[in-house]
């Protein structure tokens, strides 16, 4: 595996399939518009390779001797790894197309392939992905400022995000207007809430897991 930078922020291309002179020429056209890249001659390789957290996307071929490029799909799906794939193949047809693109394929491309198309290809993975992770980063960090909160003040944070008023919320938990806007303003303050409506924001992009906890207060 032969790749150019270390850089954490530049996108790396990874390609699969079993052709080593599609794999050079691959490597080549990505290469001279400036990406990184580098190739596998199989799935296994790939799932045995040592791989930087780089945003990027996939190039698969379908069928190669092994685990096919369909197969590695559904096991990346299954795993959770949303890296973009681009699928090039001499071998499609319909029901594999329509099969990838379900399964969240970027584009079901046909050996040969123009450069430009390919090209284009990639760069809409790359967006995807680098989208992806700055969306996943947000989620970490506000569930990172979410376990920050003491028990009161997420079980008032839930109130306030049902639309629930301050004495509503005050005589559910039998506490008073004033502990109410208390908690609700230092869960703003923690969260980095500007509004009730970023509030709110905040909470429906947190982790179900997060929303659905409970807390250990009870009423009075």
């Amino acid at each position: 595996m032969n790749v150019e930078t270390d850089s954490t922020s530049r996108p790396l291309v990874l390609i699969v399939d079993d052709d080593e002179e599609i794999r050079f020429a691959l490597r080549e056209l990505l290469l001279s518009v400036g990406l990184d890249a580098c190739s596998f001659g199989s799935t296994q390789e790939l799932l045995n390779a040592d791989l930087p957290e780089r945003p990027g996307c996939l190039i698969l071929d379908v069928r190669m001797p092994g685990t096919s490029g369909l197969d590695l799909q559904q096991r990346l799906v299954a795993n959770g790894n949303t890296r973009p794939i681009i699928f090039l193949t001499g071998h499609g047809d319909i029901a594999m197309t329509v099969q990838a693109m379900k399964a969240g394929a970027i584009d079901f491309l046909t050996k040969p392939v123009r450069d430009q198309a390919l090209l284009d290809a990639v760069t809409a993975a790359i967006e995807k992905d680098v989208a992806q992770r700055a969306a996943a980063y947000q989620v970490r960090q506000h569930a990172d400022r979410y376990a920050r909160l003491t028990p009161r003040e997420r079980e008032v944070l839930r109130e306030v995000v049902k639309g629930r008023l301050n004495k509503q919320i005050a005589f559910d938990l039998g506490i008073t207007e004033i502990t109410v806007k208390l908690h609700r303003g230092n869960a703003m303050r923690k969260l980095q809430a500007g509004s009730v409506g970023q509030l709110i924001r905040i909470w429906q992009a947190l982790p179900a897991t997060l929303q659905g906890q409970q807390s250990a207060y009870t009423k009075g």
